[in-house]
């Protein structure tokens, strides 16, 4: 049985995820508008991620008697500049995601609810491997972000990332 606090916490999260799925839906768009398919294709990609990510939470909650409180998804932006940009973001949204866990993890600990801090390690997992796929696009774009050829080789590679569908 979850705790008030964990509750509260929790449905937190899964608005978080649920953000983070309509951001990367927004990068999404804004890379086709721009001309860069790889990168709207991965986009979309991360946008199933993250759905997936908000609904393991959504069962979670309700496996232990929970209550799902659904609230309100900010709007994101529509404009993120350039490719490099647009990554440096992600990664930076990635990073908040990564201490909302971290978090969530030491209140399960502090409300001694070692299921939850044993369910939420995926997460931590998780936001291992996003920031590392962030860094390495970055690393990919570093310093060539004018180089057309350059982003549009990445954005080749980033059209190969295989689908969740």
């Amino acid at each position: 049985m979850l705790s008030e606090k964990m509750e509260e916490a929790l449905n937190e999260q899964i608005n978080k995820e649920m953000y983070s799925s309509y951001l990367y839906l927004a990068m999404s768009a804004y890379s086709s508008s721009v001309g860069l398919p790889g990168f709207a294709h991965w986009f979309r990609v991360q946008v199933d991620e993250e759905n997936i990510h908000a609904m393991k939470l959504f069962d979670y909650v309700n496996s232990q008697g929970g209550k799902v409180k659904l609230k309100e998804i900010k709007e994101p932006p529509i404009e993120f500049g350039t490719a490099m940009e647009m990554f440096q973001q992600t990664l930076k949204h990635e990073q908040f995601i990564t201490r909302s866990i971290n978090e969530l993890v030491e209140l399960a600990h502090a409300e001694k609810d070692e299921a939850t801090a044993s369910f939420l390690q995926w997460y931590v997992e998780e936001q291992v491997e996003e920031e590392e796929n962030d860094n390495e696009v970055i690393a990919k774009l570093k310093g060539i972000d004018k180089n057309e050829y350059v982003v549009y080789s990445v954005d080749e590679e980033l059209a190969k990332r295989i689908s969740l569908r």
